[in-house]
C-alpha cells in the first residue's frame, strides 16, 4: 500500500500523532483520559474489597479499554508509512505492551496487573499541553545522555572495579567475625557506603576497618560528582541544538532538530 501525502492517511496521521489541530488535541485528551481510567481500573481490581464485589464490572471495563487501545494501536500503524519502524520505537513498544497483558490473561492468570505500564503513555501529555519549553528540554536531556553514554559506561566500570577491591579489603580486615562473611557481602557494604545510603545493617568494628570505611564515605561524594559533571558538560553542548515537535510521518517518532528535513531514525522526509 502506498502512502498518500494528501489523502486520508495524512489526515489520520495529523489527528493521531499531532496536537496542533482541534481534532488532534481532542483525540489525545480522550486518550489520556482513557489511560488514566484504565490504570485506575487495574489498581481498584487489586483491592480485595473492591475487586471481589465489582469483579464483573471491572472485567468488562478492562476488556473495553483493551479493545479501544488495540484499535488505536492499529490506527497508528496504518497512519505511518513504515509501520514496522513505529512498532520498534519506544512509544510503539509501550503501546503494544499496554494491550498485551489482557490478551495474555487468556493463557497466563494474573498478567492483567502489568497493565499499569499504561501510565508510561502519559508522556504524550507534554505534546497535548504544548509545553514547548519542557519538550525542548526533554530533547536536550536525551541528547546529552546519549552523547555521554560511553563516558558513563567507563565510569561505571571503574566504580564496579573499585567496589570489588574495597569489598575484598574489607573482607580481609573484618572477616566473618564482624559480619563480613564473604566478599559479595563486603561488596554490598561497599556499594551502600559509596552511594551514601548507609543502611546500618553492616558496619566495621576494627580501627582499620573504620578507617577504610571513612575513606570510602569521602570517596562516595567524589564519585557522585563525576557523572554529574559528565552529563552537565554534554547538556551545555546540547543546549545549542533546538528540537522540533514534529512527528515523523513514516515512523511516528519525535525529537528532531529544528532544521531537520529528514527523520534521524528512519531517514524519511519530514
Amino acid at each position: 500500500m502506498t502512502y498518500d501525502n494528501s489523502g486520508w492517511r495524512k489526515k489520520l496521521h495529523t489527528v493521531i500523532f499531532e496536537a496542533d489541530t482541534p481534532a488532534g488535541r481532542a483525540f489525545d485528551v480522550a486518550l489520556i483520559v482513557c489511560i488514566l481510567v484504565s490504570v485506575a481500573v487495574v489498581i481498584l481490581e487489586s483491592i480485595p474489597s473492591i475487586g471481589n464485589r465489582w469483579r464483573h464490572e471491572l472485567f468488562i471495563a478492562e476488556v473495553t479499554f483493551t479493545l479501544l487501545f488495540t484499535a488505536e494501536y492499529s490506527l497508528r500503524l496504518v497512519a505511518v508509512r513504515r509501520p514496522l519502524a513505529y512498532a520498534r520505537s519506544s512509544l510503539g513498544i509501550i503501546d503494544l505492551v499496554a494491550i498485551a497483558p489482557t490478551w495474555l490473561t487468556l493463557f497466563v492468570p494474573g498478567a492483567q496487573f502489568f497493565l499499569t505500564v499504561r501510565v508510561l503513555r502519559l508522556l504524550r501529555i507534554f505534546r497535548i499541553l504544548k509545553l514547548t519549553e519542557y519538550l525542548s528540554e526533554a530533547g536536550v536531556i536525551t541528547s546529552a545522555l546519549r552523547a555521554s553514554r560511553r563516558k558513563i559506561f567507563v565510569f561505571l566500570f571503574a566504580v564496579i572495579t573499585l567496589v570489588v577491591l574495597i569489598g575484598a579489603l574489607m573482607y580481609m580486615i573484618e572477616g566473618p567475625t564482624h559480619g563480613f562473611h564473604d566478599i559479595p557481602t563486603s561488596m554490598y557494604w561497599a556499594i551502600v557506603t559509596l552511594t551514601t545510603v548507609g543502611y546500618g545493617d553492616l558496619s566495621p568494628k576494627t580501627p582499620l576497618g573504620k578507617l577504610l570505611a571513612s575513606l570510602v564515605m569521602v570517596l562516595g561524594y567524589a564519585i557522585i560528582a563525576v557523572p554529574t559533571g559528565i552529563v552537565t558538560s554534554e547538556l551545555t553542548a546540547a543546549r545549542g541544538r533546538g528540537h522540533s515537535r514534529q512527528s515523523c510521518p513514516a515512523c511516528g517518532r519525535e525529537g528532531h532538530d529544528d532544521d531537520a528535513t529528514h527523520c534521524k531514525y528512519c531517514g524519511a522526509a519530514l
